[in-house]
């Protein structure tokens, strides 16, 4: 099993959440997020004054998958979050030792 998490675009959330509910995947964890990459934030003006935003809001999606969706799920994402700009986001995959389903108190595969 895996540990998908991506980071992305607070305004590509629903395109994502509608493209794995699509490909078969409804379940996911969402946090909202601030934090920045490579481009250390985005320099915007107001009423005439500039002014630096170094964090900015993200989305963090986490979806724990059998080994063999992983793939489709990751291709998945990225189609519907991609915008081709900076800040578009990153994906991490780790492994998952164990997943227990509290209330029935099935393990692995079968709890997801």
């Amino acid at each position: 099993m895996k540990k998908i998490e991506a980071i992305i675009r607070p305004e590509k959330l629903g395109d994502v959440r509608a493209a794995l509910e699509k490909a078969g995947y409804p379940g996911l964890m969402l946090t909202e997020i601030e934090g920045h990459g490579k481009q250390k934030g985005v320099t915007q003006q107001w009423r005439g004054e500039e002014y630096r935003v170094d964090l900015l809001p993200k989305v963090k999606l986490e979806l724990v998958v059998a080994d063999k969706d992983v793939e489709r799920i990751v291709e998945t994402i990225l189609a519907a979050a991609k915008t081709g700009s900076v800040g578009d986001g990153k994906i991490f995959i780790s492994d998952v030792k164990e997943v227990i389903r509290i209330r029935t108190g099935e393990r692995s595969e079968a709890a997801l």
